[in-house]
């Protein structure tokens, strides 16, 4: 996306607030014509002093009043304005954080998983702060500034062609100066945002994964890291700041070259008795009310800069190809039936892990799924709940392609209980009921009882109300129950179980799976277990090994076969001698 591309999308959702903004263009024309009216106030004031004990005090009065009364006015439609412009922004970064949230809950599944979880932060928070930052300032400084030259540049015209003239001539110097740097220096904020994204990145992964960097005492290397990507920021960051610091004394002196003129050539008409003492001041007001706006103007464009290289970053979130499908069925009752058809699917391109699958399960059956790491089973979960799409092949439930229906509509007949705790910062009540708006406190009370978990949620101080966050002592297993509570309140007729008990101790784990077996009475039920002794009773056991169904049957045909299944079985229970 170019420069260009990006300030024209910012500038189209600016326009979504184009009210406020057009009420503060024309407070800050309000604003700026009262400014440009006190010099030639003051200078008729400066006029009324004719010599000693010569002073027009009842003009000098009026004056006084007409002063007060312009300054009241910049100051109140510069407050305004003020005002308007952190309204239009604040709006504006809103529009965009709203845009870039919404979008990565459009996102699939796949494009979460391969994006670091710090740089997608980043964009949402530190790239959308900086975005608002700059525009504040653009919006300020440059309208405003745009405002008070042109405005400035009239008034010279009126008062003094010829100096307008002079103004005229210098002014393409110190707008072709600030253009060429801020053009050299948007690349290198580029990169800086870029790599504030890749530290933040660095610094999630070592918050969230503190503990296992204290256990490998990788401390050092990971501090090491941090340092070299602080050092690559450093650089490009040293290298931003240079040319931007550029624009500004550039500005400067050509501004200062303008001052210096019109000054001069003031003071010669006014020796030469061609204008008044009150004229020549208002020359030299003039003269720095027009060159100031461009030295303000040259500091915001290298912000500007900085802050289109941030909304270049949140428009490429924006930008990525959403999660997409078409509904042509619909489910009503769903009884369960799973069929997977010439499945062919691959993380990577060039390895394939599953190719030509074929599967149909049976209604209100019990199906447990085993094999070794990597042999894809969670990857046919994946491919059923849709998070991932086949790259060949068609998945179905009740005969109907899952291509065709609603994926909320098939997320919402399927519950999922995985081997990673799922809790959000929320009392125990709303983190049970998640997902599920329509059901009471007693609902929610029934099946934390069939989870066992109502035991220990009674025990905290404030029971079902308990926020859980950082600060709450609830062990792994605690919150592996209330995982499984939730799906227990949901009651789907599909149910995924992956490694759901592996954070209980052995005595919960027998209560919670006789639970289990009394909810998946009636219902297809999907089990990935690594620990065999909880599948025994299955109604077919499917072995995986590299993306391939190797053996199918129940626990003891498959013991029977003497196969894959028998040598698993017997690495888990063999006596070591």
């Amino acid at each position: 996306m170019k420069q260009k591309g990006t300030l024209s999308r910012v500038i189209r959702v600016l326009l979504k607030h184009r009210l406020a903004l057009l009420i503060a263009i024309f407070a800050s024309i309000i604003q700026v014509l009262a400014t440009l009216l006190i010099p030639i106030v003051v200078a008729d004031g400066i006029d009324y002093l004719v010599g000693p004990n010569d002073v027009n005090f009842n003009k000098l009065n009026q004056v006084i009043i007409y002063v007060a009364i312009l300054g009241g006015l910049e100051a109140l439609f510069g407050y305004l304005m003020q005002y308007l412009m952190a309204y239009v922004t604040n709006c504006t970064v809103k529009d965009l954080r709203d845009s870039l949230f919404n979008k990565l809950d459009r996102l699939p599944i796949s494009y979460i998983d391969t994006h670091q979880e710090g740089d997608l932060l980043m964009r949402l928070i530190g790239d959308a702060d900086q975005l608002g930052d700059g525009l504040l300032q653009a919006l300020t400084n440059l309208i405003s500034g745009i405002i008070t030259i042109v405005l400035t540049l009239t008034f010279m015209l009126i008062v003094s062609y010829q100096v307008g003239l002079i103004v005229i001539c210098l002014t393409p110097l110190s707008l072709l100066s600030a253009y060429f740097i801020a053009k050299f220096s948007f690349k290198t904020f580029k990169a800086q945002a870029q790599i504030k994204g890749k530290l933040s990145a660095h610094y999630n992964e070592m918050f969230n994964m503190l503990k296992i960097v204290k256990t490998y005492n990788y401390e050092d290397e990971s501090y090491k890291t941090a340092n070299e990507i602080n050092a690559e920021l450093y650089k490009v960051g040293v290298k931003a700041q240079f040319l931007s610091a550029l624009v500004n004394p550039t500005t400067r002196f050509i501004n200062s070259l303008v001052y210096a003129s019109v000054g001069i050539y003031g003071a010669l008409r006014a020796v030469a008795g061609l204008i008044t003492a009150g004229d020549l001041t208002v020359f030299l007001n003039y003269a720095q009310s027009y060159t100031k706006p461009f030295n303000d103007i040259s500091q915001v464009m290298t912000e500007l800069q900085n802050s289109l290289a941030s909304a270049r970053r949140i428009f490429e979130v924006i930008d990525e190809k959403e999660f997409s499908y078409t509904v042509s069925q619909e489910l009503t009752t769903v009884k369960g039936k799973v069929e997977f058809r010439n499945v062919s699917f691959s993380y990577v391109p060039t390895k394939p892990l599953i190719t030509n699958f074929n599967l149909v399960v049976k209604p209100n059956s019990k199906i447990a799924i085993v094999g070794p790491t990597g042999a894809g089973k969670t990857t046919l979960i994946n491919l059923l709940m849709r998070f991932y799409d086949v790259n060949q092949g068609k998945i179905f439930l009740d005969d109907k392609d899952i291509y065709t229906l609603d994926p909320t509509q098939l997320r919402a007949n399927i519950g999922m209980v995985l081997q990673d705790t799922w809790t959000f910062k929320a009392s125990i009540l709303a983190n049970i009921a998640y997902g599920k708006s329509d059901c009471s406190k007693a609902d929610v009370i029934k099946a934390a009882k069939e989870a066992y978990a109502d035991s220990f949620i009674t025990r905290l101080p404030q029971g079902y109300n308990t926020i859980i966050n950082s600060s709450t002592s609830l062990s792994e297993g605690q919150r592996q129950l209330l995982c499984i509570a939730r799906v227990m309140l949901r009651r789907p007729p599909v149910l995924i179980l992956d490694e759901a008990t592996s954070n209980i101790d052995t005595r919960t784990e027998v209560l919670v799976q006789q639970a289990f077996n009394k909810l998946m009475e009636g219902r297809t039920s999907f089990v990935i277990a690594h620990r065999l002794k909880t599948i025994i009773d299955a109604d077919l056991i499917i072995v995986l090994n590299k993306g391939q169904i190797v053996e199918l049957g129940k626990h003891d045909e498959l013991l029977a076969k003497g196969g894959f299944y028998k040598e698993i079985y017997e690495a888990q229970f063999a006596k070591i001698e």
